[in-house]
């Protein structure tokens, strides 16, 4: 990931991560009962809300909610790898409060923008943008994520990745959210 440190993976990330995978397995037999051809899915599904129970995947468009299903399952099953979700579709009136805290606690609206776009601007608020975690999900996603139409799109975060069907590629990454928008900073190229 093109940041100036990496964040070292935890050991305990690693043994969520195993955990998860094993309890998946444990699962398997049960969702192949469900449905027979979605059964990893299914089986991964479960053992993810056992490890994010808080995650809430709910207000994502059908296609970012299919392309980060199947970006997690394939992680999960074939590299060993959790994502899960901080944050997806976010309220309007949500995006507004924590837009105008972040005027607050920065003192103006252009420098709020560099960390937190205004409703009207925000791919959370459409239902397409993803808050990941644990920086080794991120990294994963990163790595795979155009299979998926999933690009990270701000160098200043990590863990923002947005479903991207039509960009025809992986889209230009900004600086931050507010670079290249209407209101925020001078600094497109």
């Amino acid at each position: 990931m093109n940041e100036p440190r990496t964040i070292p993976t935890r050991p305990r990330d690693r043994l969520y991560a195993a955990v998860t995978l094993v309890l998946a397995v444990f699962l398997l037999p049960a969702a192949f009962a469900r449905h027979p051809g979605r059964a990893r899915e299914l089986a991964c599904r479960w053992a993810l809300r056992m490890r994010f129970p808080a995650e809430d995947l709910t207000g994502l468009t059908d296609g970012a909610l299919a392309a980060f299903t199947a970006a997690r399952t394939r992680a999960l099953w074939r590299h060993g790898q959790l994502i899960g979700l901080t944050s997806g579709y976010r309220d309007p009136h949500v995006q507004q409060r924590m837009f105008d805290e972040e005027v607050r606690r920065s003192g103006s609206p252009a420098l709020a923008r560099m960390l937190v776009l205004p409703p009207a601007e925000s791919c959370h608020v459409k239902g397409v943008a993803l808050d990941v975690r644990p920086h080794e999900g991120a990294r994963w996603l990163e790595e795979h994520g155009a299979s998926y139409d999933l690009y990270r799109i701000y160098d200043n975060e990590w863990w923002h990745f947005e479903y991207r069907p039509d960009s025809g590629g992986p889209p230009r990454r900004r600086p931050h959210p507010g670079a290249g928008r209407a209101g925020g900073h001078a600094d497109r190229p």
